[in-house]
C-alpha cells in the first residue's frame, strides 16, 4: 500500500461491519493502546475501566460497558471517523488522512492508528461488557 492510501472499508448505517483488512484484533494490545498517552490517548477524553488509571477524562462517554452498549462494528466506525455520525464531534478520526487540519508534518498522510491497531482497540472495547 502506498503512502497516503488507506485500506477500503464500507459503512452500513452506523457501523463498519467488517474488520479492516479482515484483521483479527488483540484485546491486550488494544487495552495498551487505549491507555497509551502517546498513541491512542483515549483516556484524555474518556473514563476507562481501571479506576487506578490517573487523569481520566470526562468529555466523552465512559468506556466501561461500551461493549454492552455498542456492537464491534459500531465501535469500529466511531474509531475510524466519528464525524460520519456527528459532524460536531471533538473525537479525532483515528483512520482518516483527508481534510485534516493542524497535523504536524511528521504525521501527515498517515492515520493516527493503523488498521491493525484499530482492530486491537475494537477487540478490547467490545470486551468491556460490564457497566
Amino acid at each position: 500500500m502506498q503512502a497516503g492510501a488507506l485500506e477500503p472499508f464500507r459503512v452500513v448505517d452506523d457501523t463498519i461491519p467488517v474488520p479492516l483488512g479482515g484483521r483479527i484484533g488483540d484485546a491486550a494490545r488494544g487495552a495498551a493502546l487505549v491507555r497509551d498517552r502517546e498513541r491512542g490517548n483515549c483516556l484524555i477524553c474518556h473514563h476507562g475501566d481501571d479506576p487506578a488509571e490517573p487523569f481520566q477524562g470526562s468529555i466523552g462517554p465512559p468506556l466501561r460497558g461500551v461493549g454492552a452498549r455498542l456492537a464491534a462494528g459500531q465501535i469500529r466506525l466511531r474509531l475510524v471517523d466519528m464525524s460520519r455520525l456527528n459532524r460536531e464531534t471533538v473525537m479525532p478520526p483515528y483512520f482518516r488522512i483527508d481534510n485534516m487540519r493542524d497535523v504536524a508534518p511528521a504525521y501527515r498522510d498517515q492515520p493516527a492508528l493503523s488498521a491493525q491497531e484499530i482492530e486491537d482497540v475494537v477487540s478490547y472495547l467490545a470486551s468491556l461488557k460490564t457497566e
